[in-house]
């Protein structure tokens, strides 16, 4: 079964741990999160396929994850971006962020949540296995759809959108398209 890197709160391995107990039990383990914005500024959204242990069905970031024991964050992200969308565009990292909260399933999401962002432009080529669907979404017009039916998307997505550091990121990115 895959294993969990387990943190304390500075973000310092403690030990590993099955995934699956990790959730259960609600011990914090290092995660993260990907955003692949296209050129017209719209974010790549997946639909998480319902046989996911958990958040099934629901629409979320890019891709997520847990890295490996032993493997780097690029080649985790890589990994499971590979993996699950079938892509593989330059990721930068944003920002890191300590989240709770109790899952379907009676599993505990305590993630340490590391946070990247990319560019891609085309059609992902998903694996049916872990994505229903996808679609790129105008940012704007996402944060609205999010507040209307925030039981559509995953949890840790909604908190990540909501983050002051993603809002300025996306400014200085927008400032760059203009010049």
């Amino acid at each position: 079964m895959d294993q969990v890197v387990l943190v304390d709160e500075q973000d310092n391995e403690v030990g590993t741990m099955d995934k699956m107990e990790a959730h259960q039990r609600g011990l914090l383990h290092r995660a993260f999160s990907i955003l692949l914005f296209n050129s017209r500024g719209e974010l790549l959204l997946q639909k998480r396929s319902k046989k996911k242990y958990h958040s099934g069905g629901l629409w979320t970031n890019t891709c997520c994850s847990h890295p490996l024991p032993n493997e780097t964050m690029a080649d985790a992200t890589r990994r499971k971006l590979l993996h699950e969308m079938g892509v593989n565009p330059p990721l930068e990292f944003a920002f890191k962020f300590i989240y709770e909260t109790k899952l379907d399933h009676n599993l505990i999401e305590h993630e340490y949540d590391h946070v990247f962002v990319g560019a891609f432009d085309g059609k992902p080529h998903v694996n049916e296995d872990e994505v229903e669907d996808w679609k790129f979404v105008n940012f704007s017009l996402l944060k609205r759809e999010i507040d209307l039916h925030p039981e559509q998307y995953s949890y840790w997505f909604r908190l990540i959108l909501s983050r002051p550091e993603l809002e300025k990121l996306l400014a200085c990115k927008e400032r760059d398209y203009e010049n």
